[in-house]
């Protein structure tokens, strides 16, 4: 049994993460600046113990990190900016050098390693480069477009007037990855850090055009959705930052070898879309303001 430091314990992959690691019989250390939220109430309730760190505030970091095994990593450049990810994201892997831990694992991006020129794509790569020369064991996961993205935000709305609106052309394949399988497959790495220390892997469990995702969705919702392609220029006057990353997945692709990880790794279970879909409360959702 290890005891591992998983940070974004709050949010999206550090959740699943830990109720991962939690369902592998592992002990999980969830790290937040909010130790009082009820998303922390729900780790301790689900048996993690809650420490407090701040990625700008070094003593809350050797403090969380203190006495664990490996340590699940994660920072974004969202609600802040590019730099403060690479600054945070330094702070955390030096971090883990100075407690010597024995293996961190660190999530970035599908193809952040390319030159895509995608500016949170480029700073998660800063932090990759940084992690490698720290010294600590590593291993990158590299994970695809979230499926959880089209449950919120302005893909929620527009799935309210029945719209699946996204930024590509419904013929172009794009490779997709729920939040659970990249906190199964992040518990799978970190609890055999010989078969995966020095090791990037990007990861997806499906590739799906637009249309059938708007497809998947029709079926999922019980009622029709259509794929409306949004102008990159549209996208641009609200994020510069996304429009240069659905440019990309437009002109590039990002395509992850999903049969292959099918085959090596099958215990995490990799969602097909349709069945994420499929497992949503959109009722509920689709309800909220």
């Amino acid at each position: 049994m290890l005891t591992i430091a998983v940070t974004g314990a709050t949010g999206a992959q550090g959740g699943a993460t830990a109720r991962a690691l939690l369902g592998t019989g592992h002990r999980v250390r969830a790290l937040t600046r909010r130790p009082g939220s009820p998303a922390a109430d729900a780790l301790r309730a689900a048996g993690a113990e809650v420490r407090h760190a701040d990625f700008d505030d070094r003593a809350s970091l050797d403090a969380a990190l203190a006495g664990a095994d490996g340590l699940f990593a994660v920072t974004t450049p969202f609600g802040t900016d590019t730099t403060t990810e690479i600054r945070q994201g330094t702070a955390l892997v030096d971090a883990a050098a100075r407690a010597r831990l024995g293996h961190v694992v660190l999530t970035s991006a599908a193809h952040a390693d390319r030159g895509t020129g995608i500016p949170h794509y480029e700073s998660k790569w800063a932090v990759e480069q940084h992690l490698r020369a720290s010294g600590p064991p590593w291993t990158v996961i590299a994970p695809a477009a979230f499926m959880d993205n089209f449950a919120t935000g302005w893909s929620l709305d527009g799935l309210r007037a029945g719209v699946f609106a996204w930024p590509m052309p419904a013929d172009r394949p794009l490779t997709l990855v729920p939040a659970a399988d990249i906190g199964a497959f992040a518990a799978l790495v970190l609890g055999r850090r010989d078969d995966f220390a020095g090791h990037r892997i990007d990861i997806a469990s499906d590739e799906c055009t637009p249309a059938q995702i708007a497809a998947a969705l029709t079926t999922a919702l019980g009622r029709p959705v259509i794929h409306q392609e949004v102008p990159l220029a549209q996208v641009r006057t609200h994020s510069a930052d996304l429009a240069a990353m659905f440019a990309y997945f437009t002109d590039a692709g990002l395509p992850v070898d999903v049969p292959g990880l099918r085959r090596a790794h099958p215990e995490v279970g990799w969602s097909r879309f349709a069945d994420w879909a499929a497992d949503q409360d959109w009722a509920t959702l689709l309800d909220r303001p």
